[in-house]
């Protein structure tokens, strides 16, 4: 029993990262399917509704692309630039916009658990339903950002330089 309970405790304490896709309920994704797709965004696509599983799109500029219900876990968007992508009912958990410009993006119903937003430029992003359970807004400049609720940002995290709208706090990391 003792065995039981240590091995049940190691499985829910150890980090999800490098999962394979889940099903999406569509046909499954192979590697090379998704190499091809991300092909496409790097050169200018929208991909709405795609497995972009761990894509990286560090230091690229995706504004104005359609990102909505797409599957962005643990993709990488640091530093890029991303003013009004549409990233509403996307699952982006755990993913790295670290000093990400997402100016006036839409994050509406988008699941951004555990996402780091450090350093990220979030003015007039629009934030309704969002979930931000874990998200790190350490640094984000969200004064003009819109559909942030206290109940959202009280399950997310920040530090004193955290810009947030008027009469919202944010638990310290």
């Amino acid at each position: 029993m003792k065995r039981a309970l240590i091995a049940c405790a190691l499985i829910l304490t150890t980090p999800a990262f490098a999962q394979p896709p889940a099903d999406t309920g569509g046909p499954m994704t192979n590697q090379a399917e998704r190499d091809a797709v991300a092909g496409r965004v790097r050169a200018g696509a929208s991909c709405a509704n795609c497995d972009l599983f761990q894509i990286d799109l560090a230091y690229q500029n995706v504004s104005r692309r359609d990102f909505s219900g797409s599957r962005l876990r643990q993709a990488d968007l640091s530093v890029a630039i991303a003013d009004s992508a549409r990233f509403a009912h996307a699952n982006a958990s755990l993913t790295n916009f670290f000093g990400a410009r997402l100016t006036r993006a839409d994050f509406t119903e988008a699941n951004l658990a555990g996402a780091t937003l450090v350093g990220a430029y979030l003015g007039g992003a629009q934030f309704a339903g969002a979930r931000l359970e874990g998200a790190n807004l350490s640094g984000a400049e969200l004064a003009t950002a819109s559909g942030l609720t206290q109940m959202q940002l009280n399950t997310a995290c920040g530090d004193t330089t955290t810009m947030l709208p008027a009469g919202l706090t944010v638990p310290a990391c």
